[in-house]
């Protein structure tokens, strides 16, 4: 099977809490061994369990704000007095060696990241079927109090407002569809003519098999 050189793909996938992002985003590394994960930098103590450089790079507030100033992080945020971020030079290393990433982070993180990486990125915006349904999924995944509910869906209403920023829509009424129109999109990205850098050179050969 012939092979064509290319530049890898950051697919991002956007989306309110409840509307499956991060869900979609698993099931495409999970389907597809050639992914790279992006291991993001963090400034919270690590949790039971996590490891250094496999869940997260854990760093000071004084170090985090020292990479973002030195242009280390593609994207960064500082919420509740917590750093989150993405380190430059592997996702630059996997792109350049042909490897593709996804990233499930907010429209925040995705403007960053377009910013940075313009001809690299690909964004997909996952909407819930309807607002009662997420407001059913919210309800359902953790016995918050009334006031925190409506203030999930207050900014999810938030988040919903910046669809029309992703390349791509898709509506999560069934997760296996959401799921496969993911991977179409991925696939569909990959094979954009300009990514296919090789391609000059599989012409050459095609040329050197021209008739006289």
């Amino acid at each position: 099977m012939t092979t064509v050189a290319r530049r890898g793909v950051c697919l991002v996938i956007s989306a309110p809490s409840g509307a499956g992002k991060s869900t979609i985003a698993n099931a495409l590394r999970a389907g597809d061994s050639s992914l790279v994960h992006s291991v993001s930098v963090t400034t919270r103590a690590p949790r039971p369990g996590e490891k250094e450089g496999v869940h997260y790079h854990f760093r000071t507030m004084e170090q985090f704000r020292d990479m973002a100033a030195a242009g280390e992080l593609l994207e960064w945020a500082e919420v509740f007095g917590r750093g989150y971020g993405t380190p430059r030079a592997p996702v630059e290393a996997a792109l350049a060696a042909g490897r593709d990433m996804v990233f499930d982070i907010d429209w925040q993180g995705h403007r960053l990241l377009r910013d940075a990486l313009p001809d690299d990125v690909v964004s997909l915006f996952v909407l819930p079927p309807s607002m009662k349904e997420l407001d059913r999924r919210l309800r359902s995944r953790a016995s918050d109090a009334e006031s925190e509910i409506d203030k999930r869906m207050g900014a999810a209403l938030a988040e919903i407002s910046h669809w029309s920023e992703f390349d791509h829509v898709i509506i999560n009424a069934e997760l296996d569809r959401a799921v496969r129109e993911a991977q179409a999109i991925l696939v569909a990205a990959r094979l954009k003519t300009k990514r296919q850098h090789g391609l000059a050179a599989l012409m050459t050969e095609y040329e050197a098999h021209r008739p006289t």
